[in-house]
């Protein structure tokens, strides 16, 4: 015995199924898939730092287990600013213990990892901003070159940078750009205070 479909059933089906696929083409639009994308984006910033400050304690006691604990308490110092940055002072000190050369490349990686927190959160566009025309000064040269922004602040000691993460963040610069010249100007700050230290220390002990 054979059945045979109805078919206003099978109408129906398909116009339940022509449904479903435009719904779920109006959830993948561009707009939809950067909204997305941003509330994501805040839910790691947020996360990040919840966790970070949690174990702020137990930071500087990972330096202890070398080149790891120097780039896992990079990272820390860079991801949030709810941490006191023992960064640049562990680098200083571990430069006379290790090799210079890999105490910089250790903490510079931890680094600029870390400061993609300030870019997913001005990619998310919850940022809050308190130095309002230094953020605008910024914002006006990572329009004009990007890169070279991100290089300089990156290698030079200063309080901008995080500014120049959330710019580059809403600005919506390609990620691996933003990673790549910020850990080259890591690198170079991390290199200065690493082989600093070394000459210091070693001099001084």
């Amino acid at each position: 015995m054979v059945s045979e479909t109805n078919p206003e059933s099978q109408t129906g089906m398909q116009r339940a199924l022509k449904r479903s696929s435009s719904f779920f083409r109006s959830l993948l639009t561009k707009e939809r898939r950067l909204t997305l994308a941003r509330i994501m984006a805040l839910f790691v910033v947020v996360g990040l730092s919840i966790f970070i400050f949690t174990i702020r304690d137990q930071a500087e006691d990972l330096a202890i287990y070398g080149y790891p604990g120097i780039f896992v308490i990079s990272f820390m110092a860079y991801a949030t600013v709810l941490l006191p940055a023992p960064g640049v002072a562990v680098v200083f000190t571990m430069g006379s213990i290790f090799n210079p050369l890999g105490v910089a490349l250790a903490a510079g990686t931890g680094a600029a990892l870390g400061e993609l927190s300030g870019y997913l959160a001005g990619f998310s566009g919850q940022a809050v901003v308190e130095r309002v025309e230094m953020y605008e000064r910024l914002t006006r040269w990572m329009k004009k070159n990007g890169s070279l922004t991100v290089f300089i602040l990156a290698a030079i000691p200063n309080p901008f940078f995080d500014l120049a993460g959330v710019a580059a963040g809403s600005l919506k610069m390609p990620v691996l750009r933003f990673f790549l010249f910020c850990w080259m100007g890591e690198i170079i700050k991390m290199g200065i205070f690493a082989f600093a230290g070394a000459s210091t220390l070693d001099k001084l002990f």
